[in-house]
């Protein structure tokens, strides 16, 4: 076969010097970013040694002007000599030679607020690892910046290196969705993990995640389900285009999971996974983050470790699935970085996908009404007439039984017993889980999971 004509292969040459040339030929893009720690000094990294990687696909130079952090003196792994530094992180944001401002400090509100928004004021584009922001105050900084013309991108503010913003944004925007959920949260992905692997309950294996550094000093943010609401909120207002609402997400923890319930999980063909989940009903929109029992035969049951994971349902693509490391300096500088490219290139799209004008009032459906079938773990006195009163207290509320399992006989003395239930109401659940706890031989409080049928 021939190869191209010497003409032709001029011309490929000379499209190439064109391209390989462009980013020297159009102006720098400035940023400043507020916010030096492990996510900061990740960026900073990234930025630095990708450099040639980044203009080559932005057309032009993504350089950092101005930083802000409380520390000068720390080594964040590159040559900030150059660079000013500003101990004020709103007046860095009104630096008229700034282009993009990139926040990286967390927090609802303090300083990372009047970062944004100073940065908004004065019209430059925003970048922010921020979950808690976006999730408190999301819809009104999306409608502020589309007011001043300018970009507010929050990818490494999810999932950290996956880049599911822009999947939901750009990728699956000819797609109605369905059903959003995933693994949010890698530490308590980690402990489910392994107490499932090391047959460890949750008490010991929280503390060594503490000394590895998986886990906070004060774990409750990721435990309790606080970290994976804010990322669902988020998530649900991208992919469902209506504004975003935290106070419409239920959320619950793994605090109560034991090593009991994993073991009995895996006997009955599922995995405990903390999920949040946000689907479409015939009353609105269910936005929830709670354990769920999930089959082991589907992908998201096989995200272990820190990993998280986000499955998007859409009606033309089908089921999507993107998986990846979900935290950490390196993953999130790289969503970081994939914001910047798009800004230096001049693409834009609507912060939360469509305008905020457009955004669609979903009504939010709240837990009680949520549909679905339950696992529930009660201890009882082993004795005549105690599964008599269980089954009764579900008849009157209407809720079916499906599957029983009661391990050994022990005359007297406390037994596991393991229930399933056909699809119901958790109104209906709740009322009947609360006639069982107050059975004299029921011996605490019964233990629920819902089961997700993916």
């Amino acid at each position: 076969m021939l190869g191209p004509s010497r003409q032709t292969a001029e011309k490929l040459s000379k499209q190439l010097y064109v391209q390989a040339t462009v980013a020297i030929v159009k102006p720098p893009l400035k940023i400043a970013v507020a916010g030096l720690g492990t996510v900061g000094a990740g960026a900073l990294q990234l930025l630095d040694r990708q450099a040639d990687l980044l203009a080559q696909r932005a057309g032009r130079r993504i350089v950092v002007a101005a930083v802000s952090a409380r520390d000068r003196r720390r080594d964040r792994g590159v040559d900030l000599s150059a660079v000013r530094w500003y101990e004020d992180a709103a007046a860095m944001a009104a630096d008229p030679e700034i282009d993009v401002v990139v926040e990286l400090i967390g927090g609802a509100d303090g300083i990372a607020r009047r970062v944004v928004d100073a940065a908004l004021d004065h019209g430059k584009h925003v970048v922010s690892a921020n979950k808690a922001l976006m999730a408190h105050h999301g819809t009104s900084l999306a409608a502020r910046a589309e007011e001043k013309g300018v970009t507010l991108s929050f990818e490494p503010s999810v999932a950290g290196g996956i880049p599911v913003i822009k999947a939901l944004r750009e990728g699956l925007a000819g797609n109605r969705l369905i059903r959003l959920y995933g693994i949010l949260n890698g530490t308590s992905n980690y402990i489910l993990t392994t107490m499932r692997e090391t047959a460890h309950e949750f008490a010991e294996v929280l503390a060594e995640a503490q000394k590895l550094g998986y886990a906070e000093a004060d774990p409750s943010f990721d435990i309790d389900g606080i970290d994976a609401a804010h990322k669902l909120a988020i998530l649900a207002s991208v992919g469902f285009a209506r504004p975003v609402d935290l106070s419409g997400v239920y959320a619950e923890g793994i605090r109560h999971v034991s090593r009991l319930d994993i073991d009995f999980a895996e006997e009955l063909g599922y995995r405990i996974k903390l999920l949040g989940i946000a689907r479409l009903t015939e009353e609105g929109l269910e936005q929830r983050v709670h354990p769920c029992m999930v089959p082991r035969s589907t992908p998201i049951a096989a995200v272990d470790g820190v990993y998280n994971a986000v499955v998007a349902e859409g009606d033309f693509v089908g089921r999507v699935v993107l998986e990846g490391r979900g935290a950490g300096a390196q993953p999130t500088a790289s969503a970081v970085a994939a914001d910047l490219i798009d800004i230096a290139a001049g693409r834009y799209v609507a912060p939360l996908g469509v305008p905020t004008a457009n955004l669609r009032a979903l009504p939010g459906v709240p837990i009680e009404r949520h549909q679905g079938a339950y696992y529930i773990r009660l201890m009882v006195v082993d004795q005549p007439g105690v599964i008599a009163d269980v089954a009764a207290a579900l008849r009157d509320e209407q809720v079916s039984m499906e599957s029983m399992i009661q391990r050994g006989r022990a005359p007297g003395e406390a037994v596991p017993v393991v229930l399933t239930t056909h699809v119901t109401v958790e109104a209906a659940m709740r009322r009947a889980l609360k006639k069982i706890e107050a059975l004299d031989t029921v011996l605490e409080s019964p233990h629920m999971i819902r089961i997700e049928d993916f």
